[in-house]
C-alpha cells in the first residue's frame, strides 16, 4: 500500500466541522455599527490646545475608532525645529499631568523628529515638520475622518514653506 503525500486542502481546518474539511472558508463582511464612544476626544482636544501653546503646525485629529485597536483618536502636529518638537511634547505631557493624565508609554523622546505619547484612548504624535511629510500618517490613516477644528491662523504653515530635515 503507497502513502498518499499530504494535500494541504485535505486537511481539517483547526476547530472547524468536518464539513468544512478540503472546502474553502467563506469571508464574513464586519458589519459592525459605527462606535459610538468619544472616550479620549476631550483628552485630545485639550492636548491640542497645549500643543498650540507651543506653537505646534498644522495639526490634525483623527477619528480612528472604527479602524484602530489601540486608540480612538490619533493627534498629528508639527514643529518647526528638533527643539521645538521637544516642547510641544513636554508641554502636552506637563499640561496634561495637571489635569492627572499622565502617558502610558513615550517614544523617541528627545530625538527632536518625532516624539509618540501614548494616552490609551488617545495618541499624539509630534514630528519636525519634515519627518511628518516624510512619514506622511494622515495618508497610512486616510480612511480615518477628520475632526474638524478651529485651528488659528499662526499654526498654519505658509504656503509653499517647507522645514528640512536637519543634516
Amino acid at each position: 500500500m503507497t502513502k498518499k503525500p499530504h494535500n494541504p486542502r485535505d486537511a481539517a481546518v483547526k476547530g472547524a466541522p468536518p464539513a468544512t474539511q478540503g472546502k474553502p472558508r467563506s469571508v464574513k463582511i464586519d458589519e459592525r455599527e459605527p462606535p459610538t464612544t468619544t472616550e479620549g476626544l476631550d483628552g485630545a482636544m485639550r492636548a491640542l490646545a497645549l500643543a498650540l501653546d507651543k506653537k505646534a503646525l498644522e495639526p490634525v485629529l483623527l477619528d480612528v475608532r472604527g479602524l484602530c485597536s489601540y486608540c480612538n483618536y490619533q493627534l498629528v502636529v508639527s514643529g518647526r525645529s528638533d527643539r521645538q518638537v521637544d516642547a510641544i511634547s513636554d508641554g502636552i505631557v506637563v499640561g496634561l499631568k495637571v489635569e492627572d493624565l499622565r502617558p502610558l508609554g513615550a517614544e523617541a523622546a528627545r530625538s527632536g523628529q518625532w516624539s509618540l505619547l501614548d494616552y490609551g484612548d488617545f495618541v499624539v504624535h509630534v514630528f519636525l515638520h519634515a519627518a511628518r511629510e516624510h512619514y506622511d500618517l494622515e495618508g497610512l490613516w486616510n480612511d480615518a475622518p477628520r475632526i474638524q477644528l478651529d485651528i488659528p491662523a499662526d499654526a498654519r504653515l505658509p504656503a509653499g514653506e517647507t522645514y528640512d530635515l536637519a543634516p
